[in-house]
């Protein structure tokens, strides 16, 4: 993975962990919080989506499997911490 890979991936993540943090909570969680959310969320996505034997193609796609996997992550930590 070159540098311009690494800045693309770390983007998305930002914007998938922005656009959860405002679909869940209202707000955003920092530049950093927001990466994380969102690359952890996309990996999410990409499971579950699997095992659902959904693909998604191109950027849109990806963007939308790892918002969706975003905001099942936000969802699982605010149970956990009402618990």
């Amino acid at each position: 993975m070159d540098i311009i890979s690494l800045l693309i991936f770390l983007a998305i993540g930002a914007l998938v962990g922005w656009l959860a943090g405002t679909i869940v909570k209202g707000k955003g969680f920092g530049v950093i919080g927001n990466i994380i959310v969102g690359i952890v969320g996309s990996v999410l996505g990409g499971f579950l989506f699997g095992l659902v034997g959904i693909t998604t193609g191109g950027l849109l796609g990806s963007i939308i499997m790892a918002t969706i996997g975003a905001v099942i992550l936000l969802y699982i930590i605010s149970v956990i911490k009402k618990a």
